[in-house]
Protein backbone atom coordinates (compact mmCIF):
# COMPACT_ATOMS: atom_id res chain seq x y z
CA UNK A 1 0.00 0.00 0.00
CA UNK A 2 2.78 2.54 1.43
CA UNK A 3 4.75 1.44 -2.23
CA UNK A 4 1.54 2.34 -4.47
CA UNK A 5 1.15 5.40 -2.36
CA UNK A 6 4.48 6.46 -2.91
CA UNK A 7 4.45 5.68 -6.88
CA UNK A 8 1.61 7.66 -6.80
CA UNK A 9 3.37 10.70 -5.69
CA UNK A 10 6.06 10.05 -7.83
CA UNK A 11 3.93 10.11 -10.57
CA UNK A 12 2.22 13.24 -9.65
CA UNK A 13 5.50 15.05 -9.33
CA UNK A 14 6.26 14.17 -12.36
CA UNK A 15 3.12 15.51 -14.38
CA UNK A 16 3.96 18.57 -12.35
CA UNK A 17 7.16 19.11 -13.32
CA UNK A 18 6.85 18.39 -17.04
CA UNK A 19 3.67 20.86 -16.86
CA UNK A 20 6.13 23.48 -15.11
CA UNK A 21 8.52 22.76 -17.92
CA UNK A 22 6.12 23.34 -20.55
CA UNK A 23 4.85 26.35 -19.62
CA UNK A 24 8.16 27.93 -19.03
CA UNK A 25 9.16 26.29 -22.64
CA UNK A 26 5.41 28.13 -23.73
CA UNK A 27 6.79 31.09 -26.25
CA UNK A 28 5.85 34.67 -25.05
CA UNK A 29 4.40 35.44 -28.47
CA UNK A 30 4.49 35.38 -32.08
CA UNK A 31 5.26 36.93 -35.15
CA UNK A 32 5.00 36.55 -38.94
CA UNK A 33 7.93 38.39 -41.46
CA UNK A 34 6.51 39.20 -44.86
CA UNK A 35 8.99 39.17 -47.73
CA UNK A 36 9.15 39.48 -51.48
CA UNK A 37 13.27 38.47 -51.90
CA UNK A 38 13.22 39.50 -55.92
CA UNK A 39 15.02 41.20 -58.54
CA UNK A 40 17.14 43.22 -55.89
CA UNK A 41 20.45 41.42 -54.66
CA UNK A 42 20.79 43.21 -52.35
CA UNK A 43 17.13 43.37 -50.62
CA UNK A 44 17.12 39.66 -51.21
CA UNK A 45 20.65 39.10 -49.66
CA UNK A 46 19.37 41.01 -46.14
CA UNK A 47 15.93 39.33 -46.45
CA UNK A 48 17.81 35.63 -46.44
CA UNK A 49 19.98 36.91 -43.34
CA UNK A 50 16.85 37.89 -41.83
CA UNK A 51 15.35 34.89 -41.93
CA UNK A 52 18.56 33.11 -40.33
CA UNK A 53 18.97 35.71 -37.32
CA UNK A 54 15.38 35.99 -36.54
CA UNK A 55 15.42 32.03 -35.26
CA UNK A 56 17.86 32.85 -32.93
CA UNK A 57 16.95 36.03 -31.89
CA UNK A 58 13.54 34.15 -31.22
CA UNK A 59 15.37 31.10 -29.62
CA UNK A 60 17.47 33.58 -27.29
CA UNK A 61 14.09 35.51 -26.62
CA UNK A 62 11.30 33.12 -26.22
CA UNK A 63 9.28 34.08 -29.18
CA UNK A 64 8.03 32.74 -32.02
CA UNK A 65 9.29 33.54 -35.66
CA UNK A 66 7.28 32.87 -38.18
CA UNK A 67 7.27 33.43 -42.36
CA UNK A 68 5.66 34.30 -45.58
CA UNK A 69 6.18 35.42 -49.60
CA UNK A 70 2.72 34.94 -50.00
CA UNK A 71 1.06 38.20 -49.59
CA UNK A 72 -2.47 36.71 -49.70
CA UNK A 73 -1.88 36.11 -45.88
CA UNK A 74 -1.94 39.80 -45.45
CA UNK A 75 -5.86 39.21 -44.36
CA UNK A 76 -7.65 39.77 -40.87
CA UNK A 77 -8.02 36.25 -40.08
CA UNK A 78 -4.29 34.92 -40.99
CA UNK A 79 -2.87 38.53 -39.17
CA UNK A 80 -5.25 37.70 -36.13
CA UNK A 81 -2.62 34.84 -34.70
CA UNK A 82 0.26 37.13 -34.40
CA UNK A 83 1.56 39.98 -32.01
CA UNK A 84 3.93 41.65 -34.40
CA UNK A 85 4.14 41.91 -38.26
CA UNK A 86 7.58 42.63 -40.04
CA UNK A 87 7.96 43.65 -43.84
CA UNK A 88 11.23 42.60 -44.54
CA UNK A 89 11.45 44.18 -48.19
CA UNK A 90 8.33 45.17 -49.95
CA UNK A 91 4.89 46.38 -48.79
CA UNK A 92 1.47 44.99 -49.91
CA UNK A 93 0.12 45.46 -53.39
CA UNK A 94 -3.54 44.61 -53.77
CA UNK A 95 -6.34 46.42 -51.89
CA UNK A 96 -7.17 43.71 -49.83
CA UNK A 97 -4.33 43.43 -48.47
CA UNK A 98 -3.81 47.35 -47.98
CA UNK A 99 -7.14 47.54 -46.17
CA UNK A 100 -6.42 44.39 -44.21
CA UNK A 101 -2.93 45.84 -42.85
CA UNK A 102 -4.67 49.21 -42.17
CA UNK A 103 -7.04 47.55 -39.99
CA UNK A 104 -4.78 45.05 -37.80
CA UNK A 105 -2.73 48.31 -37.36
CA UNK A 106 -5.73 50.84 -36.36
CA UNK A 107 -6.93 48.10 -34.29
CA UNK A 108 -3.90 47.96 -31.99
CA UNK A 109 -1.79 45.36 -33.95
CA UNK A 110 1.90 46.30 -33.98
CA UNK A 111 4.64 46.07 -36.75
CA UNK A 112 8.69 46.48 -37.90
CA UNK A 113 9.46 47.42 -41.20
CA UNK A 114 12.92 47.86 -42.88
CA UNK A 115 14.65 49.65 -45.41
CA UNK A 116 12.72 49.09 -48.91
CA UNK A 117 9.14 48.48 -46.78
CA UNK A 118 9.22 52.13 -47.42
CA UNK A 119 10.30 53.19 -50.68
CA UNK A 120 7.57 54.90 -53.04
CA UNK A 121 8.46 56.79 -56.06
CA UNK A 122 5.97 57.33 -58.92
CA UNK A 123 6.93 56.32 -61.60
CA UNK A 124 8.55 52.94 -60.92
CA UNK A 125 7.80 49.32 -59.72
CA UNK A 126 6.65 50.94 -56.28
CA UNK A 127 4.59 53.33 -56.98
CA UNK A 128 3.28 55.72 -54.31
CA UNK A 129 -0.54 54.70 -54.40
CA UNK A 130 -0.60 54.15 -51.14
CA UNK A 131 -1.40 57.37 -48.99
CA UNK A 132 -1.87 55.95 -45.76
CA UNK A 133 0.81 53.73 -45.39
CA UNK A 134 3.71 56.63 -46.90
CA UNK A 135 2.08 59.90 -45.93
CA UNK A 136 0.01 59.10 -42.44
CA UNK A 137 1.08 55.79 -40.83
CA UNK A 138 5.37 56.55 -41.53
CA UNK A 139 4.89 59.65 -42.60
CA UNK A 140 7.70 60.11 -44.93
CA UNK A 141 5.85 60.29 -48.54
CA UNK A 142 7.96 59.27 -51.34
CA UNK A 143 11.65 58.42 -51.45
CA UNK A 144 13.54 61.26 -52.83
CA UNK A 145 17.80 59.75 -53.33
CA UNK A 146 19.85 57.56 -51.66
CA UNK A 147 23.77 57.48 -50.75
CA UNK A 148 25.94 54.42 -52.72
CA UNK A 149 27.76 52.94 -52.29
CA UNK A 150 26.25 50.84 -49.17
CA UNK A 151 28.56 52.58 -46.26
CA UNK A 152 28.65 52.44 -42.56
CA UNK A 153 27.27 55.48 -40.79
CA UNK A 154 27.70 57.03 -37.01
CA UNK A 155 24.20 56.63 -35.33
CA UNK A 156 22.52 58.87 -33.30
CA UNK A 157 20.32 58.62 -30.55
CA UNK A 158 17.30 60.91 -30.79
CA UNK A 159 15.26 59.69 -27.62
CA UNK A 160 17.30 58.35 -24.62
CA UNK A 161 14.54 57.68 -22.76
CA UNK A 162 12.76 55.47 -24.87
CA UNK A 163 12.59 51.99 -24.38
CA UNK A 164 14.00 50.71 -27.71
CA UNK A 165 17.21 53.04 -26.72
CA UNK A 166 17.89 52.01 -23.46
CA UNK A 167 21.20 51.12 -22.65
CA UNK A 168 22.66 52.29 -25.63
CA UNK A 169 25.42 54.59 -26.47
CA UNK A 170 24.37 58.45 -27.50
CA UNK A 171 25.97 57.40 -30.59
CA UNK A 172 27.30 53.92 -32.62
CA UNK A 173 28.38 52.80 -35.92
CA UNK A 174 26.32 51.07 -37.88
CA UNK A 175 26.40 48.12 -40.25
CA UNK A 176 27.03 49.15 -44.05
CA UNK A 177 23.54 50.55 -45.62
CA UNK A 178 22.37 52.10 -48.31
CA UNK A 179 20.50 55.13 -46.69
CA UNK A 180 17.34 56.77 -47.82
CA UNK A 181 16.39 60.86 -48.42
CA UNK A 182 12.69 61.38 -48.03
CA UNK A 183 10.22 63.77 -49.80
CA UNK A 184 8.62 64.57 -46.06
CA UNK A 185 10.30 66.54 -42.96
CA UNK A 186 9.91 64.08 -40.12
CA UNK A 187 10.43 66.61 -37.70
CA UNK A 188 7.64 68.87 -38.68
CA UNK A 189 5.30 65.70 -38.23
CA UNK A 190 3.78 65.79 -34.48
CA UNK A 191 2.63 62.11 -34.63
CA UNK A 192 6.41 61.09 -35.28
CA UNK A 193 9.32 60.21 -32.35
CA UNK A 194 12.30 60.03 -34.53
CA UNK A 195 14.77 57.51 -32.59
CA UNK A 196 17.81 57.69 -34.89
CA UNK A 197 19.22 60.13 -37.00
CA UNK A 198 22.83 60.75 -39.07
CA UNK A 199 25.30 61.73 -36.85
CA UNK A 200 26.61 64.53 -38.39
CA UNK A 201 30.36 62.93 -38.37
CA UNK A 202 28.90 60.25 -41.01
CA UNK A 203 29.85 63.59 -43.62
CA UNK A 204 30.94 62.52 -46.24
CA UNK A 205 28.31 59.59 -46.55
CA UNK A 206 28.63 57.62 -49.39
CA UNK A 207 31.34 56.92 -52.20
CA UNK A 208 29.54 57.34 -54.81
CA UNK A 209 30.69 57.21 -58.38
CA UNK A 210 27.73 60.02 -58.99
CA UNK A 211 28.61 63.35 -56.48
CA UNK A 212 24.42 63.53 -55.63
CA UNK A 213 25.17 59.44 -54.15
CA UNK A 214 27.64 61.12 -51.31
CA UNK A 215 25.85 63.51 -48.20
CA UNK A 216 28.03 65.95 -47.20
CA UNK A 217 25.14 67.55 -44.83
CA UNK A 218 21.88 67.82 -44.02
CA UNK A 219 19.31 65.82 -41.34
CA UNK A 220 18.42 62.52 -41.85
CA UNK A 221 16.50 60.09 -39.62
CA UNK A 222 16.87 56.49 -39.98
CA UNK A 223 14.39 54.87 -37.23
CA UNK A 224 11.53 56.25 -35.61
CA UNK A 225 7.81 55.66 -34.68
CA UNK A 226 4.53 57.04 -35.17
CA UNK A 227 2.77 57.87 -31.45
CA UNK A 228 -0.65 56.92 -33.10
CA UNK A 229 0.24 53.48 -33.85
CA UNK A 230 2.67 50.35 -32.31
CA UNK A 231 5.09 50.38 -35.21
CA UNK A 232 8.90 51.26 -35.70
CA UNK A 233 10.69 51.44 -38.60
CA UNK A 234 14.46 51.19 -39.62
CA UNK A 235 16.21 52.13 -42.77
CA UNK A 236 18.50 49.48 -42.45
CA UNK A 237 18.01 46.46 -44.54
CA UNK A 238 20.55 47.14 -47.83
CA UNK A 239 23.73 44.56 -47.61
CA UNK A 240 26.37 45.96 -49.54
CA UNK A 241 27.19 43.11 -52.80
CA UNK A 242 30.13 42.48 -54.81
CA UNK A 243 28.66 44.00 -58.31
CA UNK A 244 32.06 45.20 -59.66
CA UNK A 245 34.08 41.77 -59.81
CA UNK A 246 30.62 39.97 -60.62
CA UNK A 247 30.74 37.40 -58.16
CA UNK A 248 27.77 39.11 -56.75
CA UNK A 249 28.55 37.70 -53.14
CA UNK A 250 27.50 39.57 -49.92
CA UNK A 251 30.56 41.88 -48.60
CA UNK A 252 28.64 42.97 -45.83
CA UNK A 253 25.43 42.05 -43.47
CA UNK A 254 23.25 43.72 -41.23
CA UNK A 255 23.07 42.05 -38.58
CA UNK A 256 26.34 41.66 -38.02
CA UNK A 257 26.41 44.82 -35.47
CA UNK A 258 25.85 43.75 -31.72
CA UNK A 259 24.42 47.30 -31.00
CA UNK A 260 22.22 47.75 -33.87
CA UNK A 261 20.22 44.28 -32.93
CA UNK A 262 20.23 45.73 -29.54
CA UNK A 263 18.24 48.56 -30.72
CA UNK A 264 16.17 45.99 -32.98
CA UNK A 265 15.35 43.17 -30.17
CA UNK A 266 14.25 46.68 -27.41
CA UNK A 267 11.95 48.06 -30.67
CA UNK A 268 10.53 44.75 -30.99
CA UNK A 269 9.86 44.23 -26.90
CA UNK A 270 8.54 47.31 -26.57
CA UNK A 271 5.91 46.61 -29.57
CA UNK A 272 4.92 43.93 -28.55
CA UNK A 273 4.36 44.85 -24.58
CA UNK A 274 2.01 48.13 -26.06
CA UNK A 275 0.26 45.32 -28.20
CA UNK A 276 -1.82 42.75 -26.11
CA UNK A 277 -2.88 41.08 -28.75
CA UNK A 278 -2.85 37.03 -29.64
CA UNK A 279 0.13 35.01 -28.54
Amino acid sequence: MKTVTKNVIAGCLLLISFSVLSQEKKPLFKIIAFFTAKKDLAHISFVNEANQKFPEFAKENNFTYDTTSNWQNCNASFLSQYRLVLFLDTRPEAPQQRAAFQQFMENGGAWMGFHFSAFALTPSGYNQDWDWYHNVFLGSGQYKSNTWRPTSAVLRIEDNQHPATKQMPATFRSSPNEWYRWENDLRKNPDIKILLSIDATSFPLGTGPKQNEIWHSGYYPVAWTNTRYKMVYLNMGHNDMDYENKTNATLSFTFANEIQNRFIINSLFWLVRENKGPL
